[in-house]
């Protein structure tokens, strides 16, 4: 049977310092927490597909994970009962796999975080169910152009609001807003750690990136208005305009001469055709 991890040792808790991981064996933990959730997305893909239930998806990422050695991380974190969070839609993020079946023009976020060994993978993705239209293409696209712009800036010596930056650029230069309710974390050891990882900001603002730093960067962004509102269930969080919204996620390290992406796709499906 099983049974949910002890999320956070008694000994390492969240503080407002921005940990740095100087250890070598700390990105090697890094590397082999993000291959494997990166793996399980991977393997989903091919399920993604009309007449599926995101409650199907759940299972099999869980099973998946539990498998190959790892732990969901999701899996009772705050109540949570579910491993992934399965975002269809005009929902923002943390939907709940249930019941609900995949229609063909659905857009839906799988996001997944996995504990190997005690290091957090944490990444989520955007998959077209059957046909998808134009409008929802285009957002599928610019939040994925949104990440790669943000993790361009990712170096030492640059700030987090450079991050920021340019992925709000590039999103309001196609029209479409940046949710501003969630953010990005810093993780390793801990699921949720300093700092707040903002998708949105000025040049030169924040914290500067220091080598050993590790966080997620996972813009959500909204055909419509920026404005979210979060359901009865605690969790599930819709735009309030009722327009598409689309999110992805990388986990990264800052290198002594730019960022090391350990979610990376070992398929190359990160980026959905």
């Amino acid at each position: 049977m099983y049974e949910t991890p002890e999320l956070e040792a008694d000994t390492l808790v969240r503080t407002s310092a921005i940990r740095i991981y100087d250890d070598p064996a700390d990105f090697e933990g890094m590397r082999a927490a993000g291959r494997l959730v990166a793996e399980a997305l991977d393997m989903i893909a091919s399920h993604v597909v009309p007449g599926v239930t995101t409650q199907e998806i759940d299972d099999r990422i869980r099973q998946f994970t539990l498998d190959r050695g790892g732990l969901p991380a999701c899996l009772g974190y705050k109540g949570y009962m579910k491993t992934v969070c399965t975002s269809i839609n005009h929902v923002v993020c943390h939907g709940i796999p249930g019941d609900r079946v995949l229609k063909d023009g659905d857009i839906v976020n799988i996001d997944h975080t996995v504990i190997v060994d005690g290091w957090h993978g944490d990444s989520s993705r955007m998959y077209a169910v059957g046909n998808i239209n134009a409008r929802a293409r285009k957002l599928v696209d610019v939040t994925y152009e949104s990440l790669a712009v943000g993790l361009e800036q990712v170096k030492p010596g640059n700030t987090f609001g450079d991050i920021g930056y340019a992925i709000q650029r590039h999103v309001e230069a196609n029209r479409m807003s940046v949710v501003r309710d969630f953010c990005g974390h810093g993780i390793g050891r801990l699921f949720h750690d300093s700092p707040n990882v903002l998708h949105y900001g000025r040049k030169g603002e924040g914290a500067v990136l220091k080598p050993g730093m590790i966080f997620t960067v996972e813009p959500m962004v909204n055909l419509g208005k920026p404005h979210v509102k979060v359901l009865s269930d605690g969790w599930t969080a819709v735009t309030r305009d009722k327009s598409l919204s689309a999110q992805c996620e990388h986990t990264v390290g800052v290198t002594e001469d730019g960022v090391e992406i350990f979610t990376a796709s070992p398929a190359g499906l990160f980026r959905p055709n």
